[in-house]
């Protein structure tokens, strides 16, 4: 879970909930962790999330494309999940991962299908409900609005989180780890100046941010292994429009709000205000060079 940045209120309840694998909690009873579900924007973590689960927890990932779960032969979609649940039991205790799933649902509005995404809808969710196998569902998603109530409903999963754009503190420990995966030196970067410029930015943002600055510095540079300063930083972050530019604010708001309300946050910090393009904050060239590099 470390190479995830923020999120401390997801990683707590992850952390709590793993104990209850153990032997010593099936002593006191304790059932095993139905699941969780992520909302929220797009490059927000909620996959990498999913990979970080297993791979701490030491289970197997299993995806599951809801799409292909759907056959054009009479009976085999309900079928095809009966089978995708044996196979989940059959492999427990693992992680069941079940990205975008809003996507994979998405015939349940149609009703042109003779009933069949009901009928498999139906039968995954009964399973959720009563099922006692060790199989963590791990479901993501980014409409909101798309997504069943039924589906919403409390007793199919344990706890459903938002998950938000970065705060500036977050901000600050994605850069640090996109930089330690790219084995750059953050102690030599402005980091607090690079958070504040990237205000709005997603996770996955940041991480291309990183990269794009990289192959910059890569191809005009003849040694073996070139160094990132603040201002290949800055150069990247100020030539890229990222997807809160695109977002409407009243509808961030509103999503925000219905979260609030209804939903436990994945970060511990109170979300910042949508950046809106005329107020992205600028710096000028004189202040790239500070005390935190020496330029050539």
């Amino acid at each position: 879970m470390e190479s995830i940045g923020g999120l401390d209120n997801l990683k707590e309840w992850l952390k709590t909930r793993y104990k209850a694998f153990s032997q010593n909690a099936k002593k006191y009873k304790l059932k095993s962790p139905k699941g969780i579900m992520l909302l929220g924007i797009p490059g927000t973590g909620k996959s990498l999330s999913a990979k970080a689960v297993s791979n701490s927890w030491k289970m197997p990932l299993l995806r599951l494309d809801f799409g292909k779960v759907f056959g054009g032969i009479v009976g085999e979609s309900e079928s095809n999940i009966r089978e995708t649940i044996k196979i989940a039991e059959s492999l427990s205790p693992c992680v069941l991962w079940i990205d975008e799933i809003e996507k994979g649902l998405s015939g349940l509005n149609g009703g042109g299908d003779s009933g069949t995404s009901a009928r498999v809808f139906g039968t995954f969710l009964t399973w959720m409900q009563e099922k006692e196998s060790e199989v963590f569902v791990l479901a993501t998603a980014n409409n909101i609005s798309a997504l069943p109530k039924e589906l919403l409903r409390k007793g199919r999963f344990d706890e459903i989180f938002f998950v938000d754009l970065p705060t500036k503190e977050e901000r600050k420990q994605i850069i640090d780890i996109h930089l330690l995966n790219v084995e750059q030196e953050s102690h030599n970067l402005n980091i607090d100046k690079l958070a504040d410029l990237s205000k709005g930015f997603s996770g996955a943002e940041l991480e291309e941010v990183v990269n794009e600055a990289l192959f910059n510095i890569f191809d005009t540079n003849s040694i073996d292994k070139p160094l990132l300063k603040t201002k290949d930083l800055i150069k990247v972050i100020e030539s890229f429009y990222p997807l809160s530019k695109t977002l409407n604010p009243k509808e961030l708001t509103k999503m925000r709000e219905v979260a609030k309300a209804r939903y436990k946050p994945a970060s511990k910090y109170e979300p910042e205000s949508l950046v809106l393009t005329d107020k992205t904050p600028k710096f000028k060239q004189e202040q790239y060079d500070d005390t935190f590099e020496e330029d050539e």
